[in-house]
């Protein structure tokens, strides 16, 4: 079945791995946050959430993971995403996001025998600071980022964007060691970049192609499972809602294509999976580490 219909929701997951030919695709936990699921897609509505009642927990809130995507091939390494970091928040007094933390990003790298010092590079789908925070932050005791070694590979539109923003310092970015990337540019072997921009300016996904097979890294173009099966939602944090789901939809059709896995980085315990056809429409099946 493509959602949990007991009355336990889906909880953030530890290492989940998958073997793609000759190269491993790892999920390291970081943490999670908890969303207000009409907040977070305005066009929901209650009779949809109340079919998949396995994706909210005992208050109502969406379960969401925070972590990164280790790619292992030939003993090199690459991170895409780097969490939220060493750090917590509370819920926000309104909109979508409740309590948020992350934390555990490093501890789960070592379990699968990396140090930060391992990895070549962090790839960044976009700069939001759940998906760059071990790259950004100090880490605990170094006064430094963990990655600070490591290029930092941002698309050309989304670094653009930034470096028009208004940034507080904490979320200004490691400048020296960004290096910017292009649709279509292979970043490690088998990993290409692929702007798909909608949910920022130049949000990016990351296509590891290995053995035949192919797993797309799809960022925040879905936040949630349910998407799969509504991918007319557009979530509050979209910068362009209109072209987030015009690409969702392509997304969506080609996550149910042979060959294809689909890595949600937010998804929960369900973080692999394909799109597969339940009636009129697809829904997200997880495919097993």
């Amino acid at each position: 079945m493509a959602y949990p219909t007991t009355e336990q929701p889906p909880r953030p997951t530890g290492v989940r791995s998958l073997l793609l030919g000759d190269t491993k695709v790892s999920y390291v936990p970081d943490g999670e946050v908890r969303l207000r699921p009409r907040e977070m897609f305005p066009d929901a509505t209650d009779a949809a959430w109340a079919a998949h009642p396995g994706l909210l927990d005992a208050s109502g809130s969406l379960v969401a993971s925070i972590g990164g995507l280790l790619v292992e091939k030939d003993g090199r390494a690459l991170l895409i995403d780097a969490g939220f970091g060493p750090r917590s928040l509370p819920p926000a007094p309104d909109g979508p996001r409740g309590a948020i933390h992350g934390g555990a990003l490093l501890d789960h790298l070592a379990r699968l025998g990396r140090r930060p010092e391992d990895i070549e590079a962090v790839a960044v789908t976009h700069l939001h600071p759940d998906h760059t925070g071990w790259a950004w932050h100090p880490a605990p005791g170094l006064g430094r980022p963990a990655f600070a070694h490591a290029d930092h590979l941002v698309s050309e539109p989304e670094w653009a964007a930034h470096r028009t923003q208004t940034e507080p310092p904490e979320t200004a970015g490691p400048a020296p060691r960004v290096r910017t990337v292009t649709d279509g540019q292979e970043i490690f072997p088998g990993v290409r970049v692929r702007v798909a921009a909608g949910h920022t300016l130049g949000h990016t996904e990351f296509v590891v192609s290995a053995g035949g097979r192919r797993l797309i890294a799809f960022g925040d173009a879905l936040h949630s499972p349910i998407q799969v099966a509504h991918p007319e939602w557009s979530s509050a944090f979209d910068h362009d809602p209109v072209r987030a789901a015009d690409h969702r939809r392509r997304l969506v059709a080609e996550l149910a294509e042979p060959g294809t896995v689909g890595f949600g980085i937010h998804f929960a315990d369900a973080v692999f999976g394909r799109a597969v056809p339940d009636g009129d429409h697809l829904t997200w099946r997880p495919t097993a580490a």
